[in-house]
Formats: structure tokens, sequence, C-alpha cells
């Protein structure tokens, strides 16, 4: 077997690249990246090149650089060559975590309160009692329906209450389960989708995983700015993802004013598909103002905005990241394709982790979890404010602070003690910053934190937005 050798930055060998067939090819690629032999950025052979290294036709190498592309592992820029993607879908953002030393607190996990979750050995035991009783001598066999009917009437309780359509559900195993899903559904590599920026780390690790292309929008304490939004609808955009609340990494929160821009905006582009995470569900004490209906009378579902959209209801903050169970509510096609697809795979998910889901939903008191987690939150945006240092959190479990340089401050809050996460696992184009998770912060520590914070942040003047976002 022919081996061809791959330009890769740095003063070590770059590896050599075998195989035949485009499947061995783009397998070796993988594996060069993901043990660090093809570092981010490095430049593969030319097409033709390596094509007559390897003693194959040029087009089976054209094959394995589509797959490469498809696998969201290298990029291809025509005439200035395929390059490994700056984060190739082999290696999540989430992957690049500092170790937390003992002592420091670990503020950077992004995880729900241990104590405003349910009693594991009491709520979720009760919940899989009266699952396990609901199915004594029926037990869930092959060809069930997908969705547990308790589950399902919650649901439909609660989409209903928010005014969002809630006659087509579907389940997946948490949101980014569901948002992948959905976007099979519609999506082919190559297509565009605008979100968030920054925005949550998962989703953007996802989109080249997919060989999708991310299109970034700014954002602002009320959620995606509108005139970016139309921006990235007409240049081509074929899906938009918002998060409703809670948004991660800067707790921003999409107000009424804001839904009826985005809207509008969507009203002029009936073939773009929707995308509401609201993971948000049951820790915000803020409304979800829906983008894929039109208000309607008397908190009434109004009629949908584009013709494909789908909301997720995630359980995980509210119930736990264990509680794999998200709600779809979408328009009936979107739906039937995901329940298809879903078939082809897992089939369903456990009516038993439903049936729970049921129970503890009902049994939580949402209002007063999304008061503890913002008393803990505001606290610290309270102490920033009163040290000069600008910061971001409307809603939800997290702080956004803009800085100049992300190393120095995460390498100096660990220094002092404090674990956060930098902003460029977060970030696309925007600018820099660090996240804070505020969910297990006690209040009578968010003065000695903000300290800490101001201490190593030098605050510019604040400046306005300006259409930026954050």
């Amino acid at each position: 077997m022919r081996e061809a050798t791959a330009s890769a930055p740095g003063p070590s060998a770059a590896p050599r690249i075998t195989g035949r067939r485009a499947a061995e090819i783009a397998a070796d690629v993988e594996r060069a990246v993901g043990e660090g032999e093809l570092p981010p950025g490095a430049l593969l052979p030319p097409l033709r090149e390596l094509a007559s290294r390897l003693g194959v036709n040029p087009n089976t190498v054209a094959a394995a650089y589509r797959l490469l592309r498809d696998r969201g592992v290298i990029e291809t820029a025509g005439r200035r060559g395929s390059r490994v993607l700056p984060r190739p879908a082999l290696t999540t953002r989430e992957a690049a975590t500092l170790p937390v030393p003992p002592g420091a607190r670990n503020l950077a996990h992004g995880n729900p309160a241990v104590d405003l979750l349910p009693d594991p050995a009491g709520a979720l035991s009760r919940a899989l009692g009266a699952a396990a009783a609901a199915q004594s001598g029926m037990p869930v066999r092959y060809g069930a329906a997908a969705l547990e009917e308790t589950l399902g009437a919650v649901a439909r309780g609660s989409f209903a209450a928010d005014g969002i359509p809630g006659g087509r559900l579907a389940v997946a195993s948490g949101s980014l389960d569901a948002i992948e899903r959905i976007f099979q559904a519609w999506l082919r590599p190559g297509d565009t989708v605008a979100v968030e920026d920054p925005g949550w780390a998962s989703l953007i690790d996802l989109l080249p995983a997919l060989g999708l292309r991310p299109v970034p929008v700014p954002v602002d304490d009320d959620g995606p700015l509108p005139a970016a939004v139309y921006r990235a609808l007409a240049d081509g955009a074929r899906a938009l993802v918002v998060t409703a609340r809670a948004q991660n990494p800067t707790g921003a929160a999409v107000g009424a004013a804001r839904a009826a821009e985005l809207r509008a905006a969507l009203a002029d582009h009936q073939d773009v598909l929707l995308i509401e995470d609201d993971h948000g569900h049951g820790i915000v004490d803020l409304p979800h103002h829906p983008l894929c209906a039109h208000p309607g009378g008397s908190g009434a579902a109004g009629t949908p905005v584009v013709r494909h959209w789908a909301v997720a209801r995630s359980a995980a903050k509210a119930l736990g990241p264990d509680l794999r169970v998200a709600v779809v509510a979408g328009d009936a096609e979107t739906v039937d394709r995901v329940l298809g697809r879903q078939r082809l795979g897992p089939g369903w998910v456990s009516h038993l982790l439903q049936r729970a889901t049921a129970e503890l939903w009902s049994a939580a008191d949402p209002v007063a979890v999304g008061r503890a987690y913002g008393l803990r939150r505001d606290a610290l945006l309270e102490a920033l404010r009163a040290r000069g240092v600008p910061a971001h959190g409307r809603s939800g479990l997290n702080v956004w602070v803009p800085v100049a340089d992300e190393t120095v401050v995460v390498a100096g809050l660990l220094a002092r003690g404090w674990a956060v996460a930098p902003g460029s696992r977060y970030r696309l184009a925007s600018r820099p910053g660090i996240r804070i998770t505020t969910a297990e912060l006690d209040p009578e520590d968010a003065g000695r934190l903000a300290e800490d914070v101001a201490a190593m942040v030098r605050p510019a003047p604040a400046a306005a937005l300006g259409g930026r976002g954050i």
C-alpha cells in the first residue's frame, strides 16, 4: 500500500496517509486527526497529488475528502486546498477543560444545582413505581406508541399554556438528540444553519459533524438580533436555532417584543426550518414567547409562522441530566419524519423514563426553582455591577462576563480558587468572554468572587451594542 505525506504545521514529521478506497483514506485521515498527528489547520495534499502518491483515481481521493468534510473533520476551499477544521468533530469543545485543583470552586461545569433537583430516592422511585404498576400485565412491546400517554398529557398542557401548537409530539433522549434528528429530517451536508453566537457548544460541535455550516448570529440579553437574523435568512440559511430562555452561555431570554420581531423575519422565509430550544423550562421564572406561531387569543395556540418548526423541552436542567428525556412539538411532517427515523435506530424512548418524567414534572414547583436560581445569579450580577464589571445573565444558570483576554482571566481566577469556563468554547465570531455557572454559588460568596473577577478584568467604558450583540 502506498503512503502519502500530509502538510502539517509544526516541527514534527507529517503523518503518512494510506488507503486504496475512499473509506480507507478517510478513515486514516480521521485516525491521524484523532491522535493529534494532523493538528487543526493542517493542510492536506491536493487531490491529484495524493492520488498519484497512492496510485488511485483522483475521484477516489475526492470522495474521501467529501466524506471527511461531511463528517466535520476538514474544510475544503477550492484552490486554497483542504485543511483540518479548527475544531474537528472528532474533538468536542467540552473536551478542552482545565483540571480543577483541590480546594477550587468549580463554576465551569454548567450543571443544575443538586439541592434544586428532585430527590432521586423519593420522587424518582415513586415515579418509577407508578410506571411499573401501570405496565403490570401490559408491558410495552414492539409496535407500541412512541409517546407514553401520561407524559403526552403533561406536555400538551405545558405547550398549550404557552400558545404552542401541541397536536404532534415526539420524545427524544435530550435536547441535542432531538435537534440532531430534526436536522437529519430536513437538512443535507453543505446546508447552512443560523445559530446564536455565543451559543451552545454542543450544538456548534454538532453542525460540522453532520456536514452543516454554521452562520453566527449575534445575541443580546433579549436573544438573537433581528437584523442579523434577517441577513442570515436572506443569505440562504436553511435553518434557524433559537434558545427561548436560559441561553447558554449568556442567559439571554427572548422577550415579547423580540419574539414579534423574529416572527416578522421568519414570516418572509416560509421555507426556513425553525427550532426552538427551551431547555430552560422548569428553571426560569420568565415566560416562553414562542416564535413558531403567531399569538392566539386567550392563550390559545396561533397559526404557525413557518411551514416546518419544532420546539424541544428537555428535562435535563429541571429534573437532572441523567433523565435523558426531551419532548418535541412540531408540524406534522417534521414530527413524522423524526419518529420514522427514530424507529430505525433506538425505536423509542423508554416508557418507564417517560412516565417518570411526567411524574416529576407534575410535582415540580418551577416558580420556586426559577426564583432560587435567579437569586444566586442576581447576587453575582449585582456584585459585579457594584465593581464596574459589565456582565450578562437575564435568566438561567450562567453569567457571561466580556473580557479582553480569556486565557489570562481564566488562569488568574483559577489561581484565586475559582474555575470558570473560557468563552472560546461557545464563540464563533463574537467577542471574548468567560462563563460563570452560578447554580451552586452561595449569594454570600458572590462579593468575594466579584472582587476577584474585577481584579482580573480591566473594564473598558461600556460601549453601545451597535447591532453587534454581546
